[in-house]
């Protein structure tokens, strides 16, 4: 995510010389280096530099890293956090009182498509809020929730491309159990897939509405429909989401 979100930077017009990086092992600062011409740092050094930080690390990684970062950063520093699950309390706890930014992205940031939701902190205003969207919005959309909502949206679109990518899988051995070869099926369903969101995106309908409109009495539709209905397809998401949402939870608590 760390990188995706450089990468987005620099494409949507920042100069490398505006962004450091601080990675652990040398081979990746290397390879960072190289690709985009962006400087690795060291925390410590990041922190006393750069105007914001952002903070991309695993939930269980957070700890190590604010004791690490927590002597040098000033007061008026805007820490952006995509760790899954952190709330801006436990930052705040361990910074003090510095303006706090909570963020769940998604792997589409890669392709300029991701779902990004930010919540403001204690100490976060107007500005910190803006200047999150400045930065998330070269890499998709950006929506404001309250923060009671993070763990729910991390379930819901954080993991949601995965969920898309499963349905995939499973419509294209559908098509291969058919008698379609494995990459017919899939461009057909990729393509089945990418028309689909791009009407729900570009109509504004109801989801509902756009399937009835593809369900005709009798037909082949509705008795696939039938299919899912009967292996309980709608109730297994709510129950899949639903734990996602409570697994959330439990690395921000942990």
């Amino acid at each position: 995510m760390g990188e995706a979100l450089v990468s987005g930077l620099l494409r949507a017009g920042r100069s490398p010389s505006d962004v450091a990086v601080v990675v652990r092992r040398p081979p990746r600062a290397d390879q960072l280096r190289e690709t985009y011409g962006v400087e690795a740092v060291s925390a410590a050094d990041a922190v006393k530099r750069a105007d914001t930080l952002v903070i991309t690390v695993k939930p269980q990684d957070m700890s190590v890293l604010l004791d690490e970062i927590a002597p040098h950063v000033p007061a008026d520093r805007l820490v952006i956090s995509v760790a899954a699950g952190i709330p801006t309390a436990l930052i705040e706890r361990r910074l003090g009182e510095v303006p706090v930014v909570r963020v769940m992205s998604n792997t589409p940031v890669h392709v300029d498509e991701a779902m990004s939701v930010i919540s403001a902190g204690r100490y976060a205003g107007e500005q910190h809020l803006r200047r999150a969207e400045e930065l998330l919005r070269p890499v998709g959309k950006v929506l404001r929730i309250p923060e009671s909502q993070q763990d729910a949206a991390t379930a819901l679109s954080g993991s949601g491309p995965a969920y898309v990518y499963f349905l995939v899988e499973a419509m294209v051995d559908a098509g291969i159990l058919l008698g379609i070869p494995r990459a017919t099926a899939l461009e057909m369903v990729n393509q089945a897939v990418y028309g689909a969101a791009t009407m729900l995106r570009d109509t504004g309908e109801h989801p509902v509405i756009l399937r009835e409109a593809v369900t005709s009495p009798g037909g082949t539709t509705i008795n696939a429909i039938r299919e899912l209905e009967r292996h309980g397809v709608r109730a297994a998401f709510l129950a899949a989401i639903e734990s996602a949402r409570d697994r959330g939870a439990e690395l921000g608590s942990g």
